[in-house]
Order: C-alpha cells, then structure tokens, then sequence
C-alpha cells in the first residue's frame, strides 16, 4: 500500500467537498469511507505518493466548506494499518455490489 491521508470532518456534504479539493489538488485514489453518528462525522481515505498525500490533505485542510475535525497523513503504513483500511475498503465494494445486484433485479422486474 502507499501512503494513506485521512480527514476527518463533520457532515457527509463536507467530505464530499473534502475528497473533491483532495483529488482535484494531487494523483491521490479514493479508498474508503467511514460513517459514523448517521453521516455526522465522515473519514475520507485516499492514498498515493507521501507527496501527493500530504498536498491532498492540506489543500482539504485549507479549502473545505467545514474546518476538519482531524487529518492524519500515514507515510509507510504499518500492515495492520493496512489491513484495517482494507476491511473498510472491502464493506464498502461489498455495499456497492449488493446495492447494484438490487438495482438489476428492480430493472428485470420492470421490464
């Protein structure tokens, strides 16, 4: 895994507008979120060269419509760090894959 950098910020419109200054800032890729409190406090996860990790965060930092409760940029996680971020990664690839099988059958049914 490369570097990782995390923020975290209340509200799921603030993160959004967090990992888009994030993308748009440096060649980072967006790994997971995590939802807690019903959206209310929202961790984004990107990863990529320390570099680029570390100008996606501050230009988040810098340019977010909600100051960030926290920010962290991890430069060589450790593998349960690693893993950690993976399990998250793969709940929400799951939760897209469930939601996308629903959608399919909801279309099969209509047509």
């Amino acid at each position: 895994m490369k570097s990782i950098g995390l923020v975290e910020v209340q509200s799921v419109t603030a993160a959004v507008d967090c990992l888009d200054l994030m993308c748009k800032a440096a060649e980072v890729n967006f790994v997971t979120w995590e939802r807690k409190l019903g959206g209310r406090l929202v961790t984004i996860i990107v990863e990529g060269q320390i570099s680029a990790v570390k100008a996606a965060v501050e230009a988040a930092e810098a340019g977010a419509i909600i100051k960030p409760a926290a920010t962290a940029v991890i430069a060589s996680p450790h593998s349960e760090t690693q893993r950690m971020v993976k399990l998250s990664a793969s709940r929400l690839t799951k939760k897209a894959k469930t939601e996308k099988k629903a959608e399919t059958q909801e279309y099969i049914k209509e047509v």
